[in-house]
């Protein structure tokens, strides 16, 4: 499989986009990656890049987009930070590969048991995880169930996964708020802006 160009990239729909990131993902579960000299891909993008997807993720070390994808280089932009949650430098990154670059497709990329969503639930406090956590905890807040507070911490796992689920509808909000630019070319069909889940126990993507 060889690198996009400016031609395959062109062709390039945000349906299109999302439909190839659900087959690599469907790939990826069946243990059938795709036939690409990833070399060749160095050679074939080392004049320009033109991918199709921006994909915000966590740094959990179980969650590389380009693998759960299997995308090749070139392919998307990944972002990357504990809870995948937006900041003015990642929405300033994600205006740079959908206005400028070409993306098509932008994907929240939530995972199950999520160190970064346990700590806001348990208000873990630690350096300068300490500020990173409390992005969250209005995740934490929204999700009303359950009310007991003692089954509102780590150990619930359900209670995490819900949390992180929340904090992808209110990631995509926020991009949707505070982007003009994105909203714009979603507004305008240039793009979609879509959640998703990773079930660290299988391997499946599953979109919102």
């Amino acid at each position: 499989m060889k690198a996009h160009t400016k031609e395959t990239q062109a062709t390039m729909t945000p349906k299109k986009a999302l439909d190839f990131l659900k087959e690599g993902n469907q790939r990826f579960q069946n243990n059938l990656k795709a036939n690409r000299n990833l070399l060749e891909q160095v050679n074939d993008t080392s004049e320009g890049q033109f991918p199709f997807a921006t994909i915000l993720s966590c740094i959990d070390s179980r969650v590389s987009a380009e693998l759960v994808f299997d995308q090749g280089l070139g392919d998307i932009f990944s972002v990357r930070i504990a809870g995948n949650f937006v900041n003015e430098d990642i929405l300033g990154s994600m205006e740079f590969a959908c206005k400028l670059a070409g993306t098509k497709v932008i994907v929240v990329l939530g995972h199950t048991a999520c160190g970064a969503i346990k700590g806001a639930c348990d208000d873990a406090k630690l350096g300068n995880l300490t500020a990173l956590i409390n992005k969250i905890k209005p995740a934490v807040n929204a999700v009303e169930k359950p009310e007991d507070s003692t089954l509102r911490n780590s150990s619930n796992i359900d209670f995490v996964n819900n949390v992180a689920e929340q904090n992808v509808y209110m990631t995509i909000d926020n991009i949707r708020k505070q982007s003009a630019v994105l909203k714009e070319m979603e507004d305008e069909g240039e793009i979609k802006i879509v959640g998703a889940m990773y079930d660290i126990s299988d391997g499946a993507v599953t979109f919102y």
